[in-house]
């Protein structure tokens, strides 16, 4: 299969370096002195104390790649809209886009039965950028539970967890989604294939309340969670969100408290809005808070919680320059 994986930092090359490992026709995307590196040596990867050397295509321009079965888009989930264009070069007719994108999705409601079906998130996506020029169509969908990190240019660290939840927007277990897990399987991943949806509302149920009170506070997330205050408005936040979940039709598994227990057990993590926000970088504070706070409003659910830690969670990024003015 051709894969090209945009945007091959953290978790881009730890998949890229995985996947052409294991015999995969990879190509990645990325740019400046993690490039260059890659480019001159392979893609370094240290992993279960060892380290293992990849050799796939490194490239910052995508028209010298051409069409791909599969487009995995590695990018935080505002940077998406600004490489729709240059994707096309990628795309053939059956081009199938794996958006491994945190937080809510931009094609959320695509195919979903009941009264917002196909209903844009303006949020998420304004202008319908992605749902345009993507289309909602191509997109299987990816809950990524990996943590990696570059550590040097061209050399990536895997830390833990190396689990990709993959699922249609139908719910069908289609061949091309099966044909991806397969090879994710095969080059050492866990890859379940579930209905999509759920599985992004449980994980995005920790990051909606965890990520801005951390950059609220400047707290890790096993701080947030002993602390009965911050835990309380943590819990709030979360019981928002289920009630919307909840409202579209999304079941959760798992209990509350036991979700902020595993949270807690994490232990001393600075979620990545904090670490965004100590280096000036662009927040995700859209995918992870904003959707929720527009699907709220969509269904009459009301998130009082959610809109005042969303208020001071912008003003602060704002403050950072690291969240749009406008």
């Amino acid at each position: 299969m051709r894969i090209c994986i945009y945007g091959a930092g953290a978790i881009g090359g730890y998949l890229g370096a995985q996947l052409s490992l294991a015999g995969q026709d990879v190509t990645l995307i990325a740019r400046g002195p993690h490039l260059k590196a890659m480019q001159e040596h392979g893609v370094r990867l240290l992993i279960d104390g060892e380290e293992r050397v990849a050799h796939p295509v490194c490239t910052d321009d995508p028209s010298q790649v051409g069409p791909q079965d599969y487009v995995i888009v590695t990018l935080k989930a505002h940077s998406v809209p600004h490489i729709v264009e240059p994707m096309q070069s990628l795309f053939g007719p059956d081009t199938a886009v794996v958006m491994a994108t945190n937080g809510l999705p931009w094609w959320y409601f695509y195919e979903l039965e009941g009264p917002w079906r196909d209903r844009r998130l303006e949020s998420l996506d304004p202008g319908g950028v992605q749902w345009d020029g993507i289309g909602p169509e191509r997109v299987i969908g990816c809950v990524v539970y990996a943590a990696s990190e570059v550590s040097e240019p061209g050399v990536i660290r895997h830390l833990k967890y190396n689990r990709f939840t993959l699922g249609e927007p139908s719910g069908e277990k289609t061949e091309r989604v099966r044909r991806l897990a397969r090879a994710f399987i095969e080059a050492g991943f866990r890859a379940p294939v579930r209905g999509i949806r759920n599985e992004m509302w449980v994980k995005l149920w920790g990051n909606v309340a965890f990520n801005p009170i951390s950059a609220l506070t400047q707290e890790t997330v096993d701080t947030i969670a002993r602390d009965p205050d911050t835990r309380a408005v943590a819990k709030t936040m979360m019981l928002e969100g289920q009630a919307v979940a909840e409202a579209l039709g999304a079941r959760f598994s798992i209990d509350i408290e036991r979700r902020i227990n595993g949270i807690e057990a994490v232990g001393a993590h600075r979620t990545s809005m904090l670490q965004d926000l100590d280096k000036g970088r662009p927040m995700e504070i859209d995918a992870l808070v904003t959707a929720v706070q527009e699907m709220g409003r969509m269904v009459d659910v009301p998130t009082p919680t959610i809109d005042v830690i969303l208020a001071l969670v912008r003003q602060r990024a704002r403050v950072a320059g690291a969240y749009p003015q406008d």
